[in-house]
């Protein structure tokens, strides 16, 4: 596999967290449907240790993935954390049984109880990133902002992120608190969010893609099956590498519960994409 020169494997988050820009997310390590203890918890374990022995430093969870089972795992395998591992994890959501529907709920007192929960099973004093889930339509977003402001300001937060927002959000968020880095849908098949992507690399915000290889249609799938035919690739690993050479805000948060797919997921990094390859790639849709 050819590598990559010019790629830059690392952001620095707020200024003052380096970050491998191929992070790790954990929805994937809890049971199914993201509900409960996996069959099999010591691979999930073993899959966070294996991350971070792999130059994996940036860890994405919620306390709603279990609900709360990624967190206990992730303090299991990691605890006590090396120096230069990062927690990212987010709140405002809730869900309160196995077919029940996800609920927004941004209010300050579920985010106290939210965050309270998070720093207890992650056995933290301080959450390098907290990120709220979602704004919640039945709370005006300024009070969510100013909780979340005045938790960091007592020391539970070190940053602050957003969820699936747009530009106009972010703008609101940013008259309380800075905001470091914005989690939304976005793949090479996905483009929606494309206004919120280049607004976060204006600020120096990190974009956290999640769903990297979601919505494609099937023409868009097959020319993406043969692209990554030709380069001796995964479909996967060609769209991890599309969005790492896409910009050098993005952070990525692949997920998986299998060894050999996080090996191929961190491999995506020296995959080398020419201008040729990046307009191929950036054709398979329109920008929406």
């Amino acid at each position: 596999m050819e590598t990559t020169s010019n790629l830059k494997k690392t952001f620095l988050l707020a200024a003052d967290l380096e970050v491998n820009r191929m992070g790790f997310g954990t929805m994937r390590v809890t049971g199914p449907k993201i509900l409960g203890m996996p069959e099999n918890p010591q691979n999930s374990i073993d899959i966070l240790q294996r991350a971070v022995e792999s130059g994996v430093n940036f860890i994405d969870t919620a306390d709603q993935y279990g609900p709360f089972v990624s967190e206990q795992l992730i303090a299991e395998a990691l605890h006590p954390y090396r120096e230069n591992v990062v927690i990212a994890t987010k709140g405002g959501l809730v869900r309160f049984g196995p077919g029940a529907d996800v609920n927004n709920d941004a209010s300050p007192q579920h985010l106290q109880d939210a965050l309270d929960g998070s720093l207890r099973r992650l056995k933290l004093e301080r959450i390098d990133l907290y990120q709220l889930h979602r704004i919640d339509p039945k709370v005006p977003a300024e009070l969510s902002f100013a909780f979340l402001a005045k938790a960091q300001q007592e020391g539970k937060i070190r940053h602050l992120g957003l969820s699936e927002v747009s530009v106009d959000d972010i703008k609101l968020a940013q008259q309380h608190f800075e905001v470091v880095s914005v989690q939304n849908r976005y793949s090479v098949f996905e483009r929606k969010w494309e206004s919120v992507l280049e607004y976060c690399e204006s600020q120096k915000i990190a974009f956290i893609p999640w769903f990297p290889l979601g919505g494609g249609a099937e023409l868009s799938q097959e020319k993406l099956k043969d692209m990554a035919h030709r380069k001796q690739v995964t479909m996967h690993q060609l769209a991890l590498a599309w969005l790492l050479h896409r910009s050098d805000n993005i952070l990525l948060i692949p997920g998986t519960s299998s060894l050999t797919h996080l090996e191929e997921n961190i491999s995506a990094l020296s995959i080398e994409l020419t201008a040729n390859d990046m307009t191929e790639l950036d054709d398979l849709v329109p920008i929406q």
